[in-house]
């Protein structure tokens, strides 16, 4: 019922009571003591219900009122996302595409209309869908923004390298993906004489960052530079048991044009910060392969180690030659010998020593009971010095 017909009606039931009570008072057949109080009650009922119908009124007019706001409000945050100066999607968690702004149409040039309903893997390379959708199932169960990088394939034009930042936001009937997308700029070649070291090379790069357990992707295009943190190299086997192929120290460099294996993956084991250097850049910049040519030595170094670790025959002499491995790469001095930077779980360090986790931790147990190592309050391993 229209609230302001209520009202009136309201007010109408109210007057008809007050001429019944006149009119009743003529009736000489009714107790003159039952009169005034029924009368009484039924205008006191009458008197709330018009009270009750007068503040509901107010409430319908703050509510339209809000209503308006709201509706206001929300034109004006569309028009912020339609004319956003980037390319901004919002997804649900399959990264099928809900909204698309103006930007986001012209740059996977699709009309707008067209473009919501597609899955976002339209435009991404079919060799990327398995990193896609393992990223933003992460990402589902994170509040933290984060940034990848993908290449992606506009409708009929030409693929070009993407950065995307995306956040989940989740409210009580579903969670959506919003997604912020910028194509990334190769980097100008600089001239050879400004390049002197890897100190001038990565100068000045965008840096992006990985919470520890995120997926790092692995683009053809570029190799990344370990910054901060620790990266752990793997391959799968066919029966996808996972090897360890490295480690990427702050320093070292890592890429999937540096490997032949067919799955190769890097996970961030620490917080990692990472930055790109593009192969386009090596091709056009003289002294540069000179520059990485250590790097690359220092990766090969490595792997030979985790070579040799495999070939030792009894597994307690694999995880010594390890933690020999780790003291040299990830060591730092203490007082009590050499403490290594990161954690590395009993499941990593047994898949370097191709073994099980139950036995490297029976091992470590020994080394520690023998004095070899022992563990800090964090559980990181220290490596006693006369071990």
């Amino acid at each position: 019922m229209n609230i302001q017909l209520f009202i009136q009606r309201s007010e109408a039931l109210h007057q008809y009571l007050a001429d019944l009570y006149q009119t009743a008072t003529l009736l000489p057949w009714i107790p003159s003591d039952l009169l005034p109080q029924a009368f009484k009650e039924l205008h006191s009922t009458s008197k709330m219900l018009q009270l009750a119908a007068e503040e509901l009124y107010q409430q319908n007019e703050e509510l339209m009122q809000n209503c308006t706001l709201l509706e206001t409000q929300r034109q004006h945050y569309q028009e912020l996302f339609e004319f956003a100066p980037a390319a901004y999607l919002v997804t649900d968690q399959q990264g099928i595409i809900q909204e698309a702004n103006r930007l986001a149409s012209q740059l996977l040039n699709i009309d707008q209309n067209v473009l919501v309903g597609k899955p976002i893997t339209n435009f991404i390379s079919q060799e990327q869908h398995s990193y896609f959708f393992s990223t933003i199932n992460q990402i589902s169960k994170s509040e933290q923004i984060r940034e990848i990088l993908l290449r992606l394939q506009p409708r009929h034009d030409d693929s070009f390298d993407a950065s995307l930042k995306v956040k989940s936001v989740a409210n009580q009937q579903q969670t959506k993906l919003h997604w912020l997308i910028h194509k990334s700029v190769a980097y100008q070649p600089v001239e050879s004489t400004d390049v002197k070291n890897f100190t001038d090379l990565i100068e000045n790069r965008p840096i992006h960052k990985h919470s520890k357990g995120e997926i790092i992707t692995l683009i053809p295009l570029l190799i990344w530079f370990v910054r901060h943190g620790l990266v752990k190299l793997t391959a799968f086997s066919e029966t996808g048991a996972e090897i360890i192929t490295g480690l990427a120290k702050p320093g070292m460099i890592f890429g999937s044009s540096m490997t032949s294996l067919p799955i190769y993956q890097a996970t961030a084991i620490a917080d990692v910060e990472v930055v790109p250097i593009y192969l386009s850049e090596i091709a056009a910049t003289p002294n540069l392969n000179k520059i990485l040519l250590p790097k690359i030595q220092q990766r090969l170094q490595q792997t030979q180690s985790f070579l040799f670790i495999a070939g030792q025959r009894k597994v307690p002499a694999r995880l010594q030659h390890l933690l020999e491995l780790l003291k040299q790469q990830i060591g730092e001095p203490v007082p009590e010998g050499t403490r290594l930077c990161f954690r590395l779980t009993h499941e990593d360090i047994a898949n370097i020593c191709g073994t099980t986790r139950v036995t490297i931790t029976r091992l470590l147990s020994q080394f520690q009971q023998q004095g070899k190592i022992q563990f800090d309050h964090k559980k990181h391993i220290i490596i006693i010095h006369n071990s």
